[in-house]
């Protein structure tokens, strides 16, 4: 049996990005996309409907994501498909699923366009052969 977990999204943030770091110190950087289609009816009437997908990006590539990403800007994640599981306070289990990012792609100017550093776009694309497997906590 084969298995295969890789998704690609592409969309607009639909917040600023969450940046926290765990014990450890590695940076966690959370966030959502909003996917949009839109397509016509055969009567002609206009539709849409929209997906949102939380993301999650670790090490260096979180620590630029929530320096340079804000709510608006689109992005392209290549990543896998995680599920997370947590109890509430009130003994409930949950899960949700979310995207492990390996690469975030930031498309078009950023809404306050500020210039990269030379060496931090070295550094993103040296982040973006980094593959993390587990969240740590």
């Amino acid at each position: 049996m084969v298995s295969v977990n890789r998704v690609i999204i592409g969309g607009n943030l639909t917040r600023d990005p969450e940046l926290r770091y765990t014990p450890d110190g590695t940076a966690v950087t959370t966030f959502t996309v909003a996917i949009s289609r839109r397509w016509k009816t055969k009567d002609g009437e206009a539709r849409e409907e929209t997906c949102f997908v939380d993301v999650v990006a670790m090490g260096r590539q979180a620590e630029i994501c929530g320096e340079y990403l804000n709510k608006g800007r689109a992005v392209i994640v290549d990543g896998r498909l995680t599920q997370r599981t947590w109890e509430t306070e009130s003994g409930e289990r949950r899960s949700k699923i979310e995207v492990r990012a390996n690469r975030v792609h930031f498309l078009g100017p950023p809404p306050q366009a500020v210039p990269l550093p030379l060496e931090e776009v070295v550094e993103r694309e040296e982040v973006e052969e980094e593959f993390v497997d587990d969240l740590p906590f």
